[in-house]
């Protein structure tokens, strides 16, 4: 069992990428930041107005506007096991969450209908913000467990027609790139509707951009997706067991140290 109060073990190659990221802060700040800023509020503006009249058409000015933003990093994205996931059926999609980067790489490259569960404070970014409430986005309060059931419940009318629904059930970000312990709400929600629960690991991401830092590079990312999970094989009486068995999947398709396998005594 690791010391808590031991030194964080470093992922290995991640002194060798600091020293690549200040090289490449200056295309950060001048060329990426930029294409950023422009690209969410055209793309953003354009999306609410057509989402007036047409939701799913609006969906997919997210996925052209993610689908660009890894290009200009670049970022080389590669999807397995997209056979597991049938076209025009709805699922709740759980993800492990490295960086903000897995948003880019799987909405850009998923290319099906889908509504992510979001924190609610990005609803007050310009662009990001407003095409997300148009495009039918859930934004969970994390105040209470109360408001963030009653967000959960308003978000029933939109699985119809093969519309699935993503969470993180880590709830944030990993700090060190390894995977953490989960938490109920999409598991919850996959057993009041009875939908089958696609696991999804994404890997590589947190090497593009740690959290909490604004600091790219160019790299690889490779999503796997798992064979779909019933949780009605588990009911409300055997969650536990059900979220055990998600995360175990999850895991089974992240590095080692994703995993959290090495670097621990």
């Amino acid at each position: 069992m690791p010391d808590p109060s031991a030194a964080p073990v470093e992922e290995p190659g991640e002194r060798r990428r600091r020293i690549l990221r200040r090289l490449y802060a200056p295309y950060t700040w001048l060329v990426f930041i930029p294409f950023l800023a422009a690209s969410t509020l055209v793309l953003g503006c354009l999306a609410v107005v057509v989402a007036a009249f047409a939701p799913r058409v609006a969906f997919h000015f997210g996925t052209v506007w993610a689908w660009l933003l890894c290009r200009v990093n670049p970022v080389w994205v590669t999807i397995e096991g997209r056979e597991h996931a049938q076209k025009g059926r709805s699922y709740i999609i759980l993800s492990n969450h490295q960086s903000h980067f897995d948003i880019l790489a799987f909405y850009g490259h998923w290319g099906r209908q889908f509504r992510w569960v979001i924190k609610q404070e990005l609803r007050k970014v310009p662009g990001l913000g407003w095409y997300c409430a148009a495009g039918g986005h859930i934004f969970i309060d994390r105040s209470s467990r109360e408001k963030s059931i009653e967000s959960l419940q308003r978000a029933r009318p939109l699985l119809e027609g093969g519309i699935s629904v993503m969470f993180f059930p880590e709830g944030t970000r990993s700090r060190d790139g390894r995977l953490g312990e989960f938490k109920k709400g999409g598991f919850m929600m996959a057993l009041d509707l009875g939908l089958p629960i696609l696991p999804v690991s994404i890997s590589g991401t947190r090497h593009i951009l740690p959290g909490r830092t604004f600091q790219l590079l160019p790299g690889r990312v490779r999503i796997r997706v798992h064979e779909p999970i019933d949780p009605t094989r588990y009911g409300f009486e055997r969650r536990d067991e059900l979220i055990a068995d998600v995360r175990r999947v999850i895991a089974s398709g992240l590095t080692p140290w994703e995993r959290g396998e090495e670097g621990i005594a």
